[in-house]
């Protein structure tokens, strides 16, 4: 997706395409564009795998990814998304696969993801942002694949 486009899907957008730019813009460490994704609500909230605490609020989550994204884009794709979706609501449960540079060189990890959206009068945006490590040799599950646990 082009920028020009990356914008006008912000802008009114469905909530798979504001979610596409959400991950353009953490890969280009852009956090206009990826602020752009988020409702301006001081109801909005983040959590990061590692990160500590909850991050709550446009001008605090904007500040975390500031400082999150200062050396550079994460390289970060999702992948298995489950779709729930309503007229003003959807919730996306996504398996981030992201690759971290080691000393012994890249390694992937996989991460958990939640990603809620709320369509408002300027088109759908990010409300919540919910992220945990997989479990240490987790495989992306398939919707076939999916252990049936209740927690």
């Amino acid at each position: 997706m082009k920028r020009a486009s990356t914008r006008a899907a912000v802008l009114a957008g469905s909530p798979d395409e504001v979610e596409a730019a959400f991950y353009e813009a953490l890969q280009a460490a852009d956090v206009d564009r990826l602020m752009a994704c988020w409702a301006d609500e001081e109801e909005v909230v983040c959590v990061h795998p590692g990160g500590g605490a909850r991050v709550v609020g446009v001008h605090a989550i904007r500040a975390m990814f500031t400082t999150m994204l200062e050396r550079g884009g994460l390289n970060v794709k999702p992948g298995e998304v489950v779709r729930l979706t309503g007229l003003t609501s959807a919730v996306h449960s996504v398996i981030e696969h992201v690759v971290v540079n080691l000393p012994d060189g890249p390694r992937e990890a996989l991460v958990h993801a939640t990603n809620v959206f709320q369509k408002l009068p300027q088109g759908w945006r990010l409300v919540a942002h919910h992220a945990s490590a997989a479990t240490p040799g987790e495989n992306g599950a398939q919707p076939g694949q999916r252990a049936h646990v209740l927690h």
